[in-house]
């Protein structure tokens, strides 16, 4: 194979899962967007977590609905749980890793808000203890994962909402969460902005 094939098989490849993704997702997607337009028109916050990768998708979802997505509104209320090094470290060595997002969550979730837990094994020790620290405090969780969703099978909800990409391989998983988030955010302002009812 030489590197014209490869990069071939890579677009072919995201194609495939984006056209799986949207025939799977769109149900659960449209329950996310309610969710979160319901959160943030009740004065509630978006709490958004993530390892690596994951953790650049819940910075760059927060920075969306704080500062702005493609229109102007008003700011939304969202905190990216990873973004604060004293805290994670402090936890960190104080606690341990897994423990970084779920000190967060005791600290500042209320029954309004929203966990945007992403990981694209579903596997993260530190976002699961975060989805079971949101449950005992009754908040509600939307999940994004990959690879059949891993150990967030077990701890999601009945009133949670899994987006979970059909797919294994981690670049393909991380293709589709960027889009998803964007969709979100598109839905969270075409409802503030009076595009939908």
């Amino acid at each position: 194979m030489d590197i014209t094939n490869r990069i071939s098989l890579h677009f072919d490849e995201a194609a495939e899962t984006l056209s799986l993704s949207a025939e799977t997702l769109e149900p659960a997607l449209t329950q996310a967007i309610h969710a979160l337009v319901e959160c943030v028109s009740q004065g509630g916050k978006i709490l958004a977590c993530g390892n690596g990768g994951s953790a650049a998708d819940a910075q760059h979802f927060i920075a969306e609905l704080v500062g702005r997505f493609e229109r102007e509104r008003i700011p939304l209320a969202g905190i990216a749980l990873n973004t604060d090094t004293s805290i994670m470290t402090a936890v960190g060595n104080d606690y341990g890793f897994d423990h970084v997002f779920e000190r967060q969550v005791q600290a500042l979730a209320a029954p309004e808000d929203i966990l945007v837990a992403i990981s694209t094994s579903g596997n993260s020790n530190n976002v699961i203890k975060a989805i079971e620290a949101a449950h005992e405090r009754d908040v509600r969780v939307i999940a994004l994962s990959g690879k059949k969703g891993g150990l967030f099978n077990q701890v999601l909800g009945p009133n949670d909402i899994h987006l979970c990409v059909p797919h294994d391989r981690t670049m393909r998983i991380q293709e589709i969460h960027i889009l998803l988030l964007h969709i979100l955010c598109d839905g969270i302002d075409a409802f503030l902005l009076g595009d939908l009812a």
